[in-house]
């Protein structure tokens, strides 16, 4: 695995049904962050998309950034989450979905996979929709931050998690603390800026940089334009990840 601070960049590629990725892990690069197993930036128009597949043993977080996702289950659901919502699913024991783009146009937004403990593989498949307006703001001069899962936020995982969509004015900063107990990464949606401990550490779209168990994250946005980007940490379990294509052992 690269050190704290080395830049990871995301790789295009194509999956589903002629449906674009950037993915950031796993790559040759990157071959994991526990407790994460996956990071895909996706981008896809209609008739794209990712039709009726299997999962099982771990946690998926869709958001949306721009456009419309339709979701059809093995649950019986069948739901459209529009830009600034997500669904959260628990494959557990497994499930059957179906995610296609739910307008024209392009839609375009994260999927993370969360792997769960070995001990939790065998649960019972969950799916929760959580809408824009559910997820809770802070903003302060020049930021602002989404909660996505954390503190106050409606999301619900079976490992602890803290998914933060953070939005950075030109020329402005920003400046956290990653909890003691967590480790994970910030990867780059528009923009460019300056991450790191020392703020020292330059990323553009489609980058990641790793961050560790209480680590300060300073950022400043750099340019001539807005910086937005995701800071998501969890609670490692320690334990090996066998990913085998939609499968986590």
């Amino acid at each position: 695995m690269p050190n704290a601070q080395a830049v990871v960049t995301a790789e295009p590629m194509a999956e589903g049904a002629g449906a674009r990725v950037r993915r950031a892990f796993p790559t040759p690069r990157l071959r994991t962050a526990d407790p994460f197993v996956l990071l895909d930036e996706f981008f896809v128009e209609p008739p794209a998309g990712f039709p009726e597949h299997p999962h099982r043993g771990f946690e998926i977080i869709t958001y949306m950034l721009d456009g419309a996702f339709r979701h059809r289950d093995s649950l019986g659901n069948d739901r459209t989450i529009p830009a600034g919502g997500l669904q959260r699913i628990t494959a557990g024991r497994g499930i059957w979905h179906a995610e296609m783009p739910g307008q024209e146009g392009l839609n375009h937004g994260l999927q993370l996979w969360i792997n769960l403990p070995r001990r939790l593989k065998g649960v019972d498949p969950e799916y929760q929709e959580v809408a824009a307006g559910e997820i809770p703001e802070d903003t302060g001069e020049g930021y602002r931050v989404r909660i996505v899962v954390g503190d106050r936020s409606p999301v619900r995982l079976h490992t602890p998690v803290q998914y933060l969509d953070v939005a950075v004015e030109a020329g402005h900063g920003w400046e956290t603390t990653v909890p003691p107990d967590h480790r994970g990464f910030v990867y780059v949606l528009v923009g460019e800026g300056q991450f790191g401990p020392g703020g020292d550490v330059r990323l553009r779209p489609g980058q990641l940089l790793l961050v560790g168990e209480g680590e300060p994250v300073r950022v400043r946005a750099g340019g001539d334009e807005p910086l937005r980007f995701v800071l998501v940490t969890g609670r490692p379990h320690g334990e090996p990840i066998r990913l085998r294509g939609p499968f986590v052992d």
